[in-house]
């Protein structure tokens, strides 16, 4: 029987809905999203928030699902008085059953910190500029990489029921507003030092938000044929509007792990120009609208955002989804 014009035009919907179907179902459908916002919005804020009201924010973003959360960060509170109440947010943190609690160190003495307040996961960032790391650090990258073996063997010498997690952020990845181009041979090269001296995982960061898809795609697949699965995670600042694209062509080789902020807040206080993460709640609609999982409740994220409306009056937060709402079409899973 021959088929009308528009019979066939509702068959072939129909048959490619069931082939996108059965194609996100051979991946891996879950996507974690780590909020960063306590550590990486705070640390550019002039406002220090009061412990219990980060401890009210960790809270509603578990009360939402998210997961894993970087609560804070261990550096010398003179020079980020908004993190010298962190080892009291992580406490509090860790009451919370199930959740990934996460802290980014700059340095050794960072992780003995970390380690003695019982972390699940310590994140320490090395900045492929060298203008950037000797700015931001005091090191130069491969000092900092021979301070990440140092690390990995205080972590392994710890006697505890649990492994600490201990994972790379390759900052500046993308470009840096101090030295300009990061050579692509650079990102490679302490991707495998990192990795040689004892890292769980790599990020790759976009510190300053010069990345573009395209970029993206060729430098994750250099770094996955490097390290294989444990390149993990991506962060990216949208600077310049391209953060949510740039997570997507993550995702397209396969990243699962993506770092946000909840409204969009923050950036790095020692690379100028670095504004803006991505916003949390545009990033997990858009991760749930191609069919992903990552099992966070969009309207209590959303809800979440009067914390930081009421706390830091005077900053700007960002985001779409919150002005305009979920849409009819919107399916949650």
């Amino acid at each position: 029987m021959k088929l009308s014009g528009c019979e066939q035009i509702r068959l072939q919907v129909r048959v490619v809905k069931q082939l996108n179907g059965s194609a996100i179902t051979k991946k891996n459908t879950e996507v974690k999203i780590i909020e960063v916002g306590l550590r990486d919005g705070l640390q550019s804020v002039a406002h220090v928030m009061p412990t219990e009201v980060k401890c009210q924010w960790v809270r509603a973003a578990y009360d939402a699902g998210l997961r894993e959360i970087e609560v804070g960060s261990f550096v010398p509170p003179k020079l980020l008085p908004q993190m010298a109440d962190t080892a009291k947010v992580v406490e509090y943190a860790r009451t919370l059953p199930g959740l990934s609690v996460n802290v980014l160190v700059p340095n050794f003495r960072g992780a003995e910190s970390a380690l003695a307040v019982g972390v699940d996961k310590i994140n320490l960032p090395i900045s492929v500029s060298r203008k950037h790391s000797l700015e931001n650090v005091r090191m130069t990258p491969d000092e900092m990489v021979t301070e990440l073996g140092k690390i990995c063997k205080l972590r392994d010498s710890v006697s505890s029921q649990k492994q600490v997690h201990v994972t790379v952020s390759l900052a500046t990845a993308f470009g840096c507003s101090l030295q300009g181009e990061v050579s692509e041979e650079e990102v490679c090269r302490l991707a495998e030092a990192a990795m040689a001296v004892g890292a769980d995982s790599l990020n790759l960061a976009d510190t300053v938000g010069y990345a573009n898809p395209t970029q993206v795609r060729r430098l994750f697949r250099l770094i996955g044929h490097i390290v294989g699965e444990k390149m993990a995670a991506a962060h990216f600042h949208n600077t310049r509007g391209l953060g949510l694209a740039n997570a997507l062509a993550a995702m397209d080789c396969g990243i699962r792990q993506l770092d946000a902020s909840l409204a969009g807040l923050g950036g790095c206080p020692f690379a100028p120009g670095a504004t803006g993460n991505i916003v949390t709640e545009d990033l997990v609609f858009m991760v749930e609208s191609m069919g992903f999982h990552t099992g966070i409740d969009l309207n209590l994220l959303i809800e979440s955002r009067k914390i930081l409306s009421r706390w830091l009056p005077s900053e700007p937060l960002y985001g779409y989804l919150c002005r305009a709402g979920l849409p009819k079409s919107f399916d949650p899973h």
